[in-house]
């Protein structure tokens, strides 16, 4: 899942990254609001954790102006007022959740996790097909009962699969989910990781086969030839 981070703190804006990185998420982390606005008209972004202190400008601004647009897009504030007032504002405005600082970012990872579990949210619990299953919450990967060892990179190319088991799945899809604006990415990048992903799953002998539609995407099916 890719994470749109607005938070002008950067000592603060690093430990959040960080930590949600180890639990596979993207992220992108800006520090204003014109940043966040150009960010969220560049790339596709699953969920928001949103500032609310911010030099250009109040965070509940640009969350209202989401809102009027009709963006749907999941938001959780992440701030230091904590006022009953503020709170109340601040859900008001549009906000799915609310953190208040300081916060563990354990924390933060479950309450993200739980906002993306939404009906109208992109995060099951498990995900399954044909003897393959994920579990996202533990980030455990299994062919039957046998957990497989697997790259967090190779771990969100396979969530995404999942996630649209028998439809395929464009290229620049999966690069938009697994790359910030700041990492470089090669051309082959989304190759090497399905190459590597489909050795470890026929290796552990999984029933699912990952088929590339050249210059289309990448399609993950139960079975049939590869």
């Amino acid at each position: 899942m890719r994470i749109l981070l607005v938070e002008d703190n950067l000592r603060l804006s690093t430990y959040v990254r960080r930590g949600l990185e180890k639990e596979d998420f993207t992220v992108d982390g800006v520090g204003s609001i014109a940043d966040a606005e150009a960010a969220l008209d560049t790339a596709p972004y699953d969920l928001m954790v949103l500032d609310l202190g911010l030099p250009d400008g109040d965070g509940l601004d640009l969350l209202k102006q989401l809102r009027a647009a009709d963006r749907h897009l999941p938001v959780l504030v992440l701030t230091a007022r904590d006022g009953v007032d503020d709170r109340v504002k601040g859900l008001n405005a549009g906000a799915d959740d609310y953190l208040l600082k300081p916060f563990a970012v354990e924390e933060l990872t479950a309450r993200l996790r739980a906002l993306l579990r939404r009906p109208d949210g992109a995060l099951g619990l498990s995900l399954k097909a044909g003897n393959l299953t994920f579990d996202t919450t533990a980030r455990e990967v299994r062919v039957e009962t046998q957990i497989i060892k697997i790259s967090r990179k190779e771990m969100s190319v396979l969530e995404q699969l999942m996630r649209r088991a028998g439809k395929v799945v464009p290229k620049d899809v999966l690069e938009s989910k697994l790359y910030g604006f700041d990492e470089d990415v090669s051309a082959n990048s989304v190759e090497a990781h399905i190459s590597r992903l489909r050795k470890r799953l026929n290796q552990a002998g999984a029933s699912v086969n990952i088929h590339t539609l050249r210059g289309v995407g990448y399609l993950l099916s139960d079975g049939g030839d590869a």
